[in-house]
């Protein structure tokens, strides 16, 4: 170990950079739906929980997207119930 360290042209911030199209958040998430995901990750023999937590998030947006017209009709379905 070195008596002295130079740190003039050290930097503050993240080590890693964060890569284009990626956002740091700070979010609350419950315990066990943590664990799960920590718990899953584990399973696999490794890996980050993070990105499978992202990776899920994507899964449920994409299968819940819905295009313009299917939200019409199920209003108007909708609409046709109340009134019929």
């Amino acid at each position: 170990m070195k008596k002295e360290y130079d740190f003039s042209r050290g930097k503050r911030g993240a080590i890693d950079p964060i890569p284009p199209g990626k956002t740091r958040i700070t979010i609350r998430i419950d315990d066990d739906v943590l664990n799960w995901f920590r718990r899953q990750v584990h399973a696999r023999g490794g890996g980050n929980y993070q990105t499978m937590m992202n990776d899920a998030l994507r899964e449920f947006i994409l299968q819940h997207k819905e295009s313009l017209e299917e939200i019409v009709r199920r209003v108007v379905k909708e609409e046709i119930k109340k009134t019929g």
